[in-house]
């Protein structure tokens, strides 16, 4: 009687190779598996908890909301996504009414001049802000409308060399009357 003759072929191989790349995954996965501390100060693998992790929630670990230092910076990024809505609002408007269809030529032209005015706006308040923050203040927002400037600066108090010096850079940007800029301080 012949000796059955086992044949280890390629593909026995590559599968036998699979397994163990499999069982080398699964026992990385199990040992990075994040820890939890309990109340006790037991540490407890996530998966262990019957928690579920979400990976892209977030998560705030900076400074509480109810400190001076975020009030600030949420005031300056709340009027900056207030400004940017209330353009892109005026910009939607604008599209809206372009291609209504019903427009003359002259009402065409108008809006057109209308929407160059807002982007003209936007790029002016831009530079401001840029101009403001180079002068030495942490944070600025400014806002123009065409007839008007008022601009926020942060600052722990604004002498009349720094408004003049504020003044002087819309003035140089836009050109609205000196009577018509207002520059505001937030502590």
């Amino acid at each position: 009687m012949k000796k059955p003759t086992i044949i280890i072929g390629k593909k026995q191989i590559i599968m036998t190779c699979l397994t163990l790349m499999l069982a080398i995954a699964v026992y990385i996965n199990y040992t990075t598996t994040p820890t939890k501390f309990t109340k006790d100060g037991e540490s407890v693998k996530v998966a262990e908890m019957g928690d579920t992790v979400n990976y892209g929630d977030t998560e705030f670990v900076s400074a509480s909301p109810e400190s001076g230092e975020a009030k600030q910076v949420d005031y300056f990024a709340q009027a900056r996504l207030d400004r940017m809505n209330g353009r892109d609002e005026a910009v939607q408007t604008l599209q809206t009414i372009m291609g209504g269809g019903d427009l003359t030529e002259d009402e065409m032209v108008v809006n057109a001049l209308d929407a160059v005015e807002v982007s003209k706006l936007i790029e002016c308040e831009g530079t401001i802000e840029s101009l403001v923050k180079a002068q030495g203040f942490e944070d600025c927002v400014a806002y123009l409308d065409g007839e008007s400037a008022k601009v926020v600066v942060k600052t722990d108090g604004l002498d009349k060399a720094q408004a003049a010096a504020i003044k002087d850079i819309i003035l140089g940007e836009t050109e609205i009357s000196a009577e018509n800029i207002r520059i505001f301080e937030v502590k």
